[in-house]
């Protein structure tokens, strides 16, 4: 089947509405909002307070970490899904496949727990029998 001209309209439609609602929205957002900034519009959101130092202060953050497990944790939700949905056709062998993949997730995760990876604190700043525990 090749493409014609007519499969292509469907395509030009979604093209325009999106080119219009952003044009609906970034002018709405400009003919309906304030005339004249206020004075506490170069300062950062604080919910109404004051700040009280400066925003440019370095803090440990552990988030990509976290992340990073939770995509790997959640693709393998993927997987037990998409075995939970053939599940009768694929038979025992596939049972015994999705149980070795497991058994594996949980080694990891044992790993990663035994390592302190889990662990919200930077190393340095756990007490010191925690610190013992986790070599």
């Amino acid at each position: 089947m090749t493409p014609t001209p007519q499969h292509f309209v469907g395509l030009g439609f979604y093209i325009i509405a999106i080119i219009a609602m952003t044009c609906v929205m970034v002018g709405g957002s400009y003919l309906l909002g304030p005339r004249k900034r206020g004075p506490a519009d170069p300062h950062p959101f604080e919910s109404g307070i004051m700040p009280i130092h400066d925003a440019k202060i370095r803090f440990p953050s552990q988030f990509y970490l976290v992340a990073m497990l939770f995509v790997i944790f959640d693709l393998e939700m993927v997987f037990v899904f998409a075995w939970a949905v053939a599940a009768r056709r694929a038979g025992w062998p596939a049972y015994g496949g999705i149980m070795s993949f497991l058994a594996l997730l949980l080694v990891a995760l044992a790993y990663l727990w035994r390592s302190g990876a889990l662990e919200w604190q930077p190393r340095s700043r756990r007490p010191l029998a925690a610190r013992n525990r986790a070599l």
